[in-house]
């Protein structure tokens, strides 16, 4: 199965807009940042790749891999 994009969450003038990583087209466009956030979420665990949510100045201020990540959190129980 290929890869797919990394999901930004970046604002949009309609509200926010989730994109695939790379695209000038965004794949959705919603009132708030919050339902933005959810769609990518749901995009990005069925392609098993990243969200990167942005600020309303443009930088990443959070994200979440839902892939294979290289260095998985080690459980300290």
């Amino acid at each position: 199965m290929t890869k797919g994009k990394n999901q930004h969450v970046v604002k949009h003038p309609e509200g926010w807009a989730v994109k695939g990583a790379g695209n000038s087209k965004a794949t959705k466009v919603t009132r708030t940042q919050k339902e933005a956030i959810e769609v990518a979420e749901q995009i990005a665990r069925n392609q098993q790749t990243d969200t990167k949510v942005h600020g309303v100045d443009g930088k990443i201020r959070a994200g979440n891999s839902y892939g294979n990540d290289p260095y998985p959190p080690k459980d300290k129980k």
